[in-house]
């Protein structure tokens, strides 16, 4: 597995509309997300033409564009995926691990999310990933908007549930830790709804930048009541099952590739 350090620089502009609790919002966010490759000691024994080859094959999942839309109480949160820029394809393995269309309803902190794994789809239904925020007074602008800071530390698998790691196959006797990550989160009071971005959300305002573990998440764009009304849907498609059952089901599988691949080796 590769391990990734964040590495994310953005300029933009955002326009700023002073909103009332009382009034109706709806909107709609594009964020974007970068991490920097860290190849550790085996990077240290490749040239920097094989590097940026292999830069070039992960910019896929290394890069990322998103979308939010939101009203008061629901999002919908989805990737805007695209073709690999050296072969053209798509990132088949990568999206077998990849977060799916997500929907949050941030009253009854219920999530609705969907899964293709293999082929297979599923519709992940369950709670919301509960956050202990500590708000702090540190400030800072992010374009127009003012941006309180807040932190957290979360069970990584808890933000990961989606993605999956060799290291899952691992007898759970044998970890004696929890893994746990911190998280770094810029809200804004002008938006006062508890949106954010992917898992995040129970801010007192709207969540513009989020970074945790090896990825950061920064809102290049947003707009609030366009003329055009939004729709907020739940995906629908899908075995359903809740995060858990997902999980055991992407280990399993995992497992039963890994041990075929053993035998094929020993044949």
């Amino acid at each position: 597995m590769l391990r990734l350090t964040t590495l994310f620089v953005v300029y933009f502009l955002l326009a700023v509309n002073p909103l009332d609790e009382t009034q109706e919002i709806q909107g709609k966010a594009t964020y974007y997300s970068k991490s920097k490759m860290d190849l550790g000691s085996w990077g240290a024994r490749m040239s920097e033409a094989q590097k940026k080859q292999i830069q070039a094959r992960l910019k896929n999942r290394l890069e990322k564009t998103y979308t939010l839309y939101f009203n008061k109480t629901e999002s919908v949160f989805t990737e805007d995926y695209r073709l690999d820029a050296v072969s053209g394809a798509t990132d088949s393995w990568g999206s077998n691990f990849a977060r799916g269309q997500q929907y949050k309803n941030i009253v009854d902190s219920s999530l609705v999310q969907s899964q293709e794994f293999y082929g297979k789809k599923f519709l992940v239904k369950d709670n919301l990933q509960e956050f202990q925020w500590v708000m702090t007074k540190e400030t800072k602008r992010i374009g127009n908007y003012l941006c309180f800071k807040a932190i957290a530390t979360v069970p990584t698998n808890d933000l990961n549930w989606f993605n999956f790691s060799w290291n899952d196959l691992q007898n759970t006797e044998e970890k004696k830790e929890i893994d746990m990550t911190p998280v770094e989160a810029w809200y804004t009071l002008q938006i006062p709804i508890g949106h954010g971005p992917a898992e995040y959300w129970g801010l007192p305002g709207f969540i513009l930048e989020v970074s945790s573990g090896n990825t950061t998440i920064l809102c290049s764009e947003i707009i609030i009541n366009p003329q055009d009304k939004i729709k907020i849907k739940a995906p629908e498609k899908g075995e359903i099952v809740g995060i858990d059952t997902y999980r055991e089901t992407v280990r399993s599988k995992m497992q039963e590739m890994r041990n075929g691949y053993s035998r094929r080796r020993r044949n």
